[in-house]
This record gives structure tokens, sequence and C-alpha cells, in this order.
């Protein structure tokens, strides 16, 4: 007898937000853009009622790390997804050696190249101290239209992570459809060879 209470392709919807959280299990994104690289801790300060807020700082790669306060500065990447789950653009950060690892070997490899080229399966297991990771590539696709439309329109900002502002507030420029780093960014870039041997550290 059919069961015809929901539709046979029916899930149920996750609910979406701006900043990527793995679910456990399997995830499958599409990197969109070539990541900023960057030092990032936290700073604790109360307010008027004494309640704790804590603050993420953010330097990059070429910025001093003799200035922070607070706990030992972690290396970290951040990046513009696309999440097939919440089927939203989101920004990945990555402080997980193990990740960075992969995609850096996916990046140098002839066959593959940028991990923008195709989607990739990141699988999560355990919690806490006890959480893996696991990132699996799948074949070389396009970037499928509705995805490219979504990112376009979107106002990702990832230099906004270095001055504390929304990284997702609109902006009066839009960008352009194949992302380019900024200024800034770019400057880094030229010394990128320091974030890739932060890992081998």
């Amino acid at each position: 007898m059919t069961n015809d209470f929901l539709p046979a392709d029916y899930d149920v919807p996750m609910s979406g937000g701006n900043y990527t959280k793995l679910k456990l299990g399997t995830n499958r994104l599409r990197i969109l853009a070539s990541p900023v690289l960057g030092w990032e801790w936290w700073t604790e300060t109360k307010d008027n009622t004494g309640a704790v807020k804590r603050t993420p700082n953010r330097h990059h790669m070429a910025d001093n790390r003799a200035d922070y306060d607070g706990e030992e500065p972690k290396h970290f990447w951040a990046m513009p997804i696309w999440n097939y789950d919440t089927k939203h653009i989101e920004l990945w950060e990555i402080t997980q050696k193990g990740l960075m690892k992969t995609l850096r070997t996916l990046a140098q490899d002839v066959d593959w190249g940028s991990p923008t080229g195709y989607d990739i399966v990141v699988a999560k297991e355990g919690e806490s101290l006890e959480t893996k990771y696991a990132l699996t590539p799948k074949p070389k696709t396009e970037l499928a239209d509705d995805v490219l439309e979504a990112y376009n329109a979107s106002t990702v900002n990832l230099e906004a992570l270095f001055t504390g502002e929304d990284p997702f507030a609109p902006v009066d420029e839009p960008k352009s459809p194949k992302q380019q780093l900024s200024a800034k960014a770019a400057k880094e870039a030229e010394d990128i060879e320091v974030g890739l041997n932060a890992l081998d550290a």
C-alpha cells in the first residue's frame, strides 16, 4: 500500500545561517573563492552587568602576532561556500590543520587544481575534543547557474573579518562574477608561503 502522507522526495529543510556549521555525518560544500589566511584569538570583557563577552580578534598572516592579548592565536582560513544542505551562501572558517592540509594538497595537485572547480564532502564524526573530520573531493563540475546567481547577489566581504565588521553587510558596489581578493588580501597572497608553512609547524 502506498504511503502518500508526505511526498516521496520530501526532506525536512535545514535552517540556514551566514556561518557554516558542519553537522554530524556528511556535508557537501562548494568553495566559491580563495580563502583569506590569518591568525585568530579571543579576548574576554565584562559589561556593566558583569556578563562576560568573548570577542574574536583576527590579523592577516603578514601582521605581527606579538600584540595579541588572550589565548594563543590559531591559524585560520575563511572562504565563501555554497552549502548544499542549507542551500545558502555561507562563510566557512577552518582552524583544523587536517582539513587545511587536504585542501592544500588538492590545490597543488595537477589533476585536481583549485577546490573552486569541484564539490567537496566533509565528513564529521564525534563531538568536542573527540571530533574528527575527513574531506573528499567529488568529480569536477561547472558551478550550477543558481549557485553562481546566488553568489553574485551576495555581499560577502572577507576583509571585514579583520576589522570587526559584518562580512555580510551590504556594500556599495556589487562584486564581479569571479570574486577577486581585495588589495590587502592580494598583498597577503604574495606571502602565502607563510601560511602554508604554518601548517607544518
